[in-house]
């Protein structure tokens, strides 16, 4: 942000509370700018008067409206911004289509891409990975479709700029960011900017099967279009799921999009993404051809179930991106219900989002197709500890990790053990272990602490079982 900031010719004072070795790796990376004497940096403490006298703040997603030099900004009627804010302000493009859900909206947004390229359309994707936000702009002309993946956070921001995108496409609702959020309502209200202020002309794309979602429909003037899991004729719905087909009807016109056993990307939790996109791609006018051409070749993404490789009888996935409970367990199930002849070996726990981890616990110690895990430190993880013991599973847990390699050691070792019980034919060894051995690091939490984000917690499993294992990795 920083570096665009300066590109459009700001003056800019850059504060951050936090020390100067904690920020070392950012600061290395504005080495040019700041010899340049084109950034000024305030380290360790803010100024007031920085925030008294600017002409705008652009705040941190962590930082919220409720930090006092927010409110002191507001307060002389300074203008604060995100990235998503300048963002929308400055797009040549008014295709904007909004994804959010506390689940499914890099794989949704991916999808969304997918089946507009296969039709031939121009397309951007932004607020997806690690590229910035405002470096997309240069890549964006006044016919291109921008697929936005909106945060709670970044929608925060487009609240107080009474901002929606034309086109909006939400997930679902879980708790969420409750180290952040003081209450889930609140969390509920920046997510619903999506629709809120959407106009008659734009379309708001919803999962009927979530409450929280459903209820997004009664806050926006747009065009509504359901998509559900059931088929239900006292609702409308224009994208459903019926005899293991997902189906479509709009108005009068209804048929078959593809069956499930056509789509590589397995789960009802992807079944959901690929409905949303599938919706609001239909609204758009794109054929059903393109449609089913771009949804049956799409292999999914990297953190999201990613097949890494198989190795020694062992097939391993990176799921990384599992930051919640809840999409930890949709991992686990995925495999259970393609195939109950599993045997898994699971990674999970990290840091705390304060969420509920009742219900990963549950899975762990009911699931008997988990044979063991392993705990990665963080309070989330002591939490899936105690929880797991007082649930009556603890002979599961190998242990706890703070290192990725560690943990993946532990489940090699777990394995192998396993294998050569079953060689020996020892009496210890059960006939429901005859099943596929699968590595699976999904962990339910959050990855700050021990890793930089999810996505290096990610790169470290992969990097850790190809030493391991000796698995050449999948491109």
């Amino acid at each position: 942000m920083i570096k665009w900031l300066v590109q459009q010719g700001a003056r800019v004072v850059a504060t951050d509370k936090k020390s100067r070795d904690v920020l070392a790796p950012s600061l290395n990376k504005l080495k040019k700018i700041i010899k340049n004497k084109k950034v000024e940096l305030v380290i360790g403490r803010h100024r007031l008067d920085d925030f008294r006298s600017a002409d705008m703040i652009v705040k941190n997603p962590m930082i919220p409206w409720s930090n006092v030099y927010i409110k002191v900004a507001k307060k002389k009627h300074i203008d604060v911004e995100m990235d998503s804010s300048l963002f929308f302000q400055l797009c040549p493009s008014k295709k904007i289509i909004g994804i959010t859900g506390t689940k499914g909206k890099t794989t949704t947004a991916h999808i969304v891409k997918e089946i507009l390229e296969k039709a031939g359309k121009k397309t951007v994707l932004v607020g997806v990975g690690q590229i910035a936000v405002m470096d997309k702009l240069k890549s964006i002309k006044k016919n291109t479709y921008v697929i936005f993946e909106l945060s709670s956070w970044r929608l925060s921001a487009l609240r107080y700029k009474k901002i929606s995108p034309r086109y909006a496409i939400v997930t679902n609702i879980y708790p969420d960011h409750l180290n952040y959020y003081k209450k889930m309502s609140s969390y509920i209200k920046d997510k619903m900017t999506i629709v809120k202020y959407q106009k008659k002309n734009s379309i708001a794309v919803l999962n009927y099967d979530d409450k929280e979602v459903r209820n997004f429909a009664d806050e926006t003037r747009a065009k509504v279009s359901f998509y559900s899991f059931k088929d239900s004729y006292s609702i409308i719905h224009d994208v459903y799921v019926d005899e293991g087909q997902i189906k479509y009807r709009l108005g009068a016109d209804e048929g078959v999009i593809c069956s499930l056993d056509e789509l590589k990307l397995k789960g009802e939790h992807n079944v959901y993404n690929f409905m949303a996109a599938i919706t609001l791609t239909l609204q758009l006018g794109i054929s059903l051809k393109n449609i089913k051409k771009a949804i049956i070749g799409f292999k999914g993404i990297p953190h999201r179930l990613e097949f890494v490789g198989t190795a020694k009888g062992v097939y391993l996935y990176n799921d990384s991106a599992a930051t919640t409970p809840e999409a930890s367990v949709a991992g686990i199930d995925t495999f259970i219900q393609k195939d109950s002849l599993v045997n898994i070996y699971l990674i999970a726990g990290g840091s705390s989002k304060k969420l509920n981890m009742n219900s990963l616990a549950d899975k762990i110690v009911e699931a008997e197709q988990i044979k063991k895990v392993v705990i990665l430190k963080g309070l989330a993880g002591e939490e899936l500890v105690k929880l797991i013991k007082k649930k009556g599973g603890e002979k599961k847990i190998v242990g706890m990790s703070g290192e990725m390699m560690e943990a993946v050691k532990f489940l090699a070792q777990e394995i192998k053990s396993a294998e050569e019980r079953r060689e020996n034919n020892s009496s210890e060894f059960n006939d429901e272990d005859q099943g596929k051995n699968i590595l699976l690091l999904s962990p339910g939490s959050a990855s700050f602490g021990v890793f930089k984000n999810e996505f290096d917690r990610g790169k470290q499993f992969k990097d850790s079982v190809k030493k391991v294992f000796g698995v050449k990795l999948k491109k």
